[in-house]
């Protein structure tokens, strides 16, 4: 496939995800053109990055002609930027989540001729894609229970949503929100500079999908933390997965146990270079490194995929992870939100858009 050229709109923290995809895989993707209004972080990653900044859509558009743009601002003000860019014809894919609240989600979704994905990467990240290759293929019968404590709303809604197979089915959630004190762990700026207690909140909800299960549990500061762990379980009639342990039976008497292994180049005394291979359970690849050898974190393969998939898109290609998608992985954890508040049961059908 030929090298895809696209700009990024936005200098937040995500957009660094997709110039170290970029620079690591410079024979895929060339990132020709950088959108900031700010003039001082536009220095700094012209410094860093050795691209050109812009400051407005139209200066940026006059000088660039890219396959699709990234966009990465604050959730608030996508939908007028992807606005301008469906009028341009321009593909996008659009950081998470779309738009903050319900009002946003339905003016986005009434965009005339946009060409938009969402770059969800977790349902990309190397074990997650690894179990969701398990739960397809049978091994464990038809799955009905996912148990998600990884990531925050409208993610843990994506992966729940996968892992049981269910689409834009009504769904009854019960949730509840309890708060403890927890040491400070890491933040996006790095580790903590200091010893400190927070409040930690954490949501549990209930998600019924008819005859599936999905149960949602995560704390606000789980992400980074030192001394929180993630947890997925994964239920058919035929075996499980607990989180990289796999369960299942060969036939009613004959149980079979196997462990999902990370397999990376770099260790010890191998000499391929520093980088991961795949994910490796029983004798076979469940989840194979497209990006060998790039030099990229779990969440940068992830990214890095959904920028491949954006390139097939752009040219023509099947969608991947949708607006409507993302759209309703986001009211869906908008209205965990809001049974948690109310503290019942709320029966939630999809929006006009989801198809």
């Amino acid at each position: 496939m030929p090298n895809a050229e696209f700009v990024i709109i936005g200098g937040g923290w995500r957009t660094q995800f997709f110039l170290r995809a970029a620079r690591e895989l410079p024979e895929r993707f060339t990132a020709t053109g950088l959108l900031v209004r700010d003039p001082v972080k536009a220095q700094a990653f012209q410094n860093a990055w050795n691209l050109r900044t812009f400051g407005t859509l139209d200066e940026l558009l006059r000088h660039k002609k890219p396959l699709f743009a990234v966009v990465a601002v604050a959730k608030g003000a996508a939908a007028s930027v992807l606005a301008e860019l469906a009028q341009r014809r321009i593909p996008c894919l659009c950081e998470t989540p779309p738009a903050p609240d319900f009002a946003g989600l339905d003016a986005i979704n009434e965009l005339k001729d946009a060409r938009i994905q969402v770059a969800e990467q977790y349902i990309f990240q190397p074990m997650h894609a690894a179990r969701l290759a398990i739960a397809k293929s049978g091994l464990l019968g038809t799955i009905s229970q996912a148990q998600v404590s990884f990531t925050q709303a409208y993610h843990g809604m994506s992966l729940i949503r996968r892992y049981l197979g269910v689409g834009f089915d009504p769904v009854k959630i019960t949730a509840r929100k309890f708060v403890s004190p927890i040491y400070q762990g890491p933040g996006r700026a790095g580790p903590p500079h200091e010893e400190k207690i927070i409040p930690c909140e954490q949501t549990l909800a209930w998600l019924e999908f008819g005859d599936r299960l999905g149960v949602f549990d995560f704390a606000n500061d789980q992400h980074r933390s030192y001394i929180r762990s993630d947890r997925v379980l994964i239920r058919g009639e035929k075996g499980e997965i607990n989180g990289s342990q796999v369960r299942h039976l060969r036939d009613f008497r004959n149980p079979i146990h196997f462990e999902l292994h990370r397999q990376d180049a770099g260790i010890d005394g191998n000499l391929e270079g520093y980088f991961h291979k795949g994910i490796l359970g029983a004798g076979r690849w469940w989840y194979e490194n497209p990006f060998v050898p790039a030099r990229l974190s779990d969440d940068e393969l992830a990214v890095a995929t959904c920028m491949e998939k954006m390139a097939e898109y752009a040219r023509g290609g099947p969608e991947f992870y949708s607006l409507a998608e993302a759209s309703h992985d986001t009211y869906l954890g908008l209205m965990m939100d809001q049974a948690a508040e109310q503290q019942k049961t709320l029966e939630v059908n999809s929006r006009p858009w989801a198809k």
